[in-house]
């Protein structure tokens, strides 16, 4: 059926995955606030666990439904899970019966990547060891997500026709970007917990954003014109997508200053793979190199990692790593999530900023009519102010929305905290699956062949100087000047 045929795609509030993240974000978690109402509403999803019987690898996760087995449990979160997306799929005029097949197959290879990523052997803690009747482990917690990761490569590298069949369904901006908005309840709930240490990192996060943009944009706009000779037409959205948001910040930067379409897709297809191959080495590197200052490693992650996804799941992963390391080396056990909640509040900032910046850029390239052979032309890059709402990431709402109303809630009734905890809980498991599942559309939608493709080469080179010449050292700087010496509440 075509948009056409459907109103609904014509109301611009249901029309796009950045509008539906939202919808869905907030859907679940106005579920999870059922405990803070005496309704257990999402007790119902499931869980996973650590395990060396796999037959405890699953179950329900609340207590309330402790009689309903870990099958049943999955089998309903699937269910769940299937009719929401496949809701925002009918109303986005997308073909729900092949979304409906892809998102099955995505969702049971996810699944079983995660359950096989929480074997006591992979991702035990070291004060875990002697429950699980172990002498080691990796430790490595959310290896699962980079299991999946590895299977969508494989699947959309060497086996075309199944990854054409499954790509209606990898929509890894779609699952991630819901996956913040519910993950925005849980950062306020850490916020109450800790309202000063939760205070700097905000503030914090805001100002290391203003000085990557400052710095980074302007420097890799200069390396892609005056040393790999590209026209401003191709070095803004290279400048935008390497050195601010990856695919979001290429795709607004194009729009914005009336680009050629196919050049922010031929980017799009670079900053994946670069994305990709940041989420099999850096996390370990933070591990490497900051596991004494964790605050500075997940910022890192926020600022260096160029996707949404990409930064938050290397958020998590180091989250994991890093307070593994530190519980073995230094006997220190740092809270789950605040590394994450670093990550998360950079990515946030810069995602706000990318409408903005675009707007700048509008302005820009029209006043100084940027690009254009003649003045004559100029008319056509008129700017309307309302440009900058269209650029805006609109989950960005959604994610305020949930981080606010926890926020308010818990300032203004203290006693209502322990129930928001339980439930923005729930609603984070299933936030934990929206992220493995952006884990494994990354992997699958990653083709490693456009690489070398005929007039990659330059782009490839661009990005590579940049980020590993530059934006990496250049944004673990930043985030050293602003994290070092935060630390995490301890458990």
């Amino acid at each position: 059926m075509s948009d056409q045929s459907k109103p609904l795609t014509k109301i611009s509030l249901l029309s796009t995955e950045d509008w539906w993240a939202a919808w869905l974000g907030l859907f679940i978690f106005a579920l999870g606030l059922g405990p803070i109402f005496g309704k257990d509403l999402l007790g119902w999803v499931v869980k996973d666990n650590t395990w060396i019987d796999i037959s405890k690898s699953i179950a329900p996760i609340s207590a309330n439904y402790q009689g309903m087995s870990g099958i049943t449990s999955l089998f309903l979160t699937y269910l769940f899970l299937l009719a929401i997306t496949c809701c925002g799929t009918y109303v986005m005029g997308g073909n729900v019966k092949r979304f409906a097949g892809g998102f099955t197959i995505i969702f049971a290879i996810t699944y079983l990547c995660i359950i096989l990523g929480k074997y006591a052997y992979i991702a035990a803690t070291p004060d875990k060891l002697d429950r699980y009747g172990i002498s080691w482990a990796l430790g490595m917690g959310d290896m699962g997500y980079i299991f999946a990761m590895i299977i969508g490569l494989i699947i959309g590298n060497f086996f075309l026709g199944a990854a054409d069949y499954l790509k209606t369904a990898a929509r890894p901006e779609w699952y991630i970007k819901t996956g913040i908005v519910i993950l925005g309840a849980s950062i306020a709930v850490k916020t109450l917990s800790a309202m000063g240490l939760a205070s700097t990192v905000i503030i914090r996060g805001l100002c290391a954003v203003v000085e990557a943009y400052l710095v980074y944009w302007a420097v890799v706009y200069y390396i892609a014109r005056k040393w790999f000779k590209f026209t401003p037409e191709w070095a803004a959205p290279l400048a935008s997508g390497i050195s601010i948001c990856g695919v979001s910040a290429a795709i607004a930067t194009g729009a914005a200053i009336r680009s050629r379409p196919v050049i922010p897709v031929i980017l799009s297809a670079v900053i994946i793979v670069f994305v990709a191959l940041e989420l099999l080495f850096l996390p370990w590197l933070a591990q490497v190199l900051l596991w004494k200052e964790p605050m500075v490693a997940g910022a890192w992650m926020g600022l260096a990692v160029k996707s949404d996804g990409g930064a938050i799941a290397s958020g998590a992963i180091t989250d994991s790593l890093v307070r593994a390391k530190a519980l073995k080396e230094l006997g220190i056990n740092w809270e789950e999530g605040w590394m994450l909640m670093a990550t998360t509040t950079t990515k946030v900032f810069i995602d706000i900023f990318i409408g903005v910046w675009a707007f700048i850029l509008a302005v820009i390239w029209s006043v100084f009519n940027i690009g254009k052979k003649s003045k004559d032309s100029a008319g056509k890059s008129q700017v309307k102010a309302s440009e900058i709402w269209d650029r805006f990431p609109k989950f960005i709402i959604g994610f305020v929305l949930t981080f606010l109303i926890i926020l308010l809630l818990g300032l203004s009734n203290p006693d209502i905290v322990g129930a928001a905890e339980t439930g923005t809980g729930h609603a984070n498991a299933l936030r934990s699956i929206f992220f493995g599942l952006c884990f494994f559309s990354i992997g699958l939608v990653t083709n490693v062949r456009k690489l070398w493709q005929e007039g990659m080469g330059r782009i490839v080179a661009v990005y590579a100087v940049a980020l590993f010449g530059f934006i990496l050292w250049v944004g673990l700087l930043i985030s050293w000047i602003f994290y070092h010496g935060i630390y995490p509440p301890t458990v």
